[in-house]
């Protein structure tokens, strides 16, 4: 398995044959393709609905309202936008934060590697407004010892990349 770059910058994963492409798409083939590490409900589980909504919401709503708010673009009537409203989005994500520490609950799965590092990363450059329990997911999410690790590897890679 290997990252692979493909036109204009854009990064996927290749295994085997397969490419993979779109962060949610990558998430849920890794953990998949991984069920011993339990990072996904398995099919059958009642928890597997809720984490699938939760991997589309991401690219669905979050993402577009996101890049709305970066761009200061004025959204469409809620009613004919994707996403509804950025307040609503928000008010979404608040409610299932305070379900748990975690996306699904006390378990940590894909979810959090997906939803955690984008927060964080909103957070940092300042596009989201202050919230509380988005705030100490990000920092819950920020503190695991391998997301540390992770972000020393992308450091490192950067730094060798001349970045």
């Amino acid at each position: 398995m290997s990252l692979v770059s493909l036109k204009q910058a854009y990064v996927g994963l290749k295994h085997g044959d397969a490419i993979v492409t779109e962060q949610a798409a990558i998430c849920l083939y890794l953990a998949d393709l991984y069920p011993k590490k339990k990072l996904a409900p398995p099919l059958g589980d009642p928890l597997r609905g809720p984490y699938l909504r939760w991997m589309v919401f991401y690219g669905s709503s979050f993402e577009p309202a996101l890049i709305d708010l970066a761009e200061k673009k004025t959204p469409s009537q809620p009613v004919m936008s994707a996403y509804g409203s950025l307040q609503a989005v928000l008010d979404t994500l608040n409610s299932q934060l305070a379900t748990g520490p975690y996306f699904l609950g006390e378990t940590f799965t894909a979810l959090d590697v997906l939803w955690g590092n984008a927060l964080c990363w909103a957070l940092m450059v300042g596009l989201l407004p202050d919230r509380p329990l988005i705030q100490s997911y990000a920092d819950r999410i920020s503190a695991r010892p391998a997301i540390q690790r992770a972000r020393a590897k992308d450091a490192e890679l950067a730094a060798a990349q001349g970045q």
